[in-house]
Order: structure tokens, then C-alpha cells, then sequence
């Protein structure tokens, strides 16, 4: 684990940050952008948890933002450095687990029936918000990915987190009582 003694080191005045082997690159370069993204999702994963959530989501979720840190880890280091270092990854454990979690939750909210809107309860909004910073972070990562390599599972995973956080939104609209707003067409 580790130990921050100090969190402003000055080193980035010019622009530039380290990556998880000490390698210096741009801060607006991709793979920076990429694990910022999962940062900034984290982080709304976070503002849905103090807002207060069904206990089956405040028991989920927490565990997401761990994995989350494992994939922040899994892009801050180039492939080459993984082994060398011995961070943690994305695994395909992690990806059948949200699957597996889908299902269960999918099975208590029903089949989709029409296109939902965002929002319902407090909670479910959030949880909307942070589908769509995942979505984005995904995108980060597949222009990452034509770059140079990623972890075989970083892809997958963000890709069913945003479905995941889809069917937790629904799931905590069901759990509030809360109507899921459909979109009406006829507007």
C-alpha cells in the first residue's frame, strides 16, 4: 500500500506526471486521460454512495470502487512494467462478477420494456451519471488500446460496469418506489 507523506511534490508544474513506473509523460496524454476518467467515475460512484442508496447497492459498490483502483493501477503502468511491479489488475473474476450481478438484479427490476430517461430517485440519478462517465472512460481506453497495449480486461470491465450501473439505477428506482421515467417518443 502506498504511503503518501506529502501530496504536492511540485513535479508537475511543467506539465507532466509519472506514471506508476516513474515514466514521465504528458498529462494530456491518452493514458493519463484514460485513468483520470476512471477517477472522476470513481469519484460519482462515490457522491451516489453519500447520497444514500439500498443496502444491496451500499454493500456493491464500495467493492466497484476498489476494483476501480485496480484498474486505475492496471492503466498507470505500461505492460511491460506489470510483472516488474506487481500491481493489482482487472481479471476476468471481476468481469463475471458483474455479470453474475446483472442477472440476479435484472431479475428483480424486470425485462426493459422502453427506453428509460435518466433520472428517478436521487440515488438512480447519480448512478446514471456515473454510466455515462464509464462510457466515456471506455472510449478512452479503446483510443489507448490503438496506441499500444492495455490489460486484456480493462475493456470488458468498463464496458459491463456502464451496463451495471444501468440495471443499479433501475434497481435502485425499484427499491425507492420510485417510477422509472420512459422516454415518450410522442413528445
Amino acid at each position: 500500500m502506498p504511503r503518501l507523506t506529502k501530496i504536492y511534490t511540485r513535479t508537475g508544474d511543467d506539465g507532466t506526471t509519472s506514471l506508476g513506473s516513474r515514466q514521465r509523460v504528458p498529462k494530456d496524454s491518452l493514458r493519463v486521460r484514460a485513468y483520470g476518467t476512471v477517477d472522476e467515475l470513481n469519484s460519482a460512484i462515490g457522491v451516489a454512495l453519500a447520497h444514500g442508496l439500498s443496502p444491496k447497492l451500499a454493500q456493491l459498490l464500495p467493492v466497484v470502487q476498489n476494483e476501480l483502483f485496480h484498474l486505475g493501477s492496471d492503466l498507470s503502468f505500461l505492460e511491460e512494467d506489470k510483472v516488474k511491479y506487481n500491481i493489482p489488475q482487472i481479471e476476468k473474476r471481476h468481469v463475471d462478477k458483474l455479470e453474475r450481478m446483472m442477472d440476479e438484479m435484472t431479475a428483480v427490476v424486470g425485462p426493459l420494456e422502453n427506453f428509460i430517461l435518466p433520472g428517478g430517485s436521487v440515488g438512480s440519478a447519480h448512478l446514471h451519471l456515473a454510466r455515462t462517465i464509464c462510457r466515456r472512460a471506455e472510449r478512452e481506453v479503446i483510443a489507448l488500446a490503438r496506441q499500444g497495449v492495455v490489460g486484456e480486461f480493462v475493456i470488458p470491465y468498463l464496458n459491463r460496469l456502464s451496463d451495471a450501473l444501468f440495471v443499479m439505477a433501475r434497481h435502485e428506482n425499484h427499491e425507492r418506489g420510485a417510477p422509472e421515467p420512459l422516454w415518450d417518443t410522442q413528445i
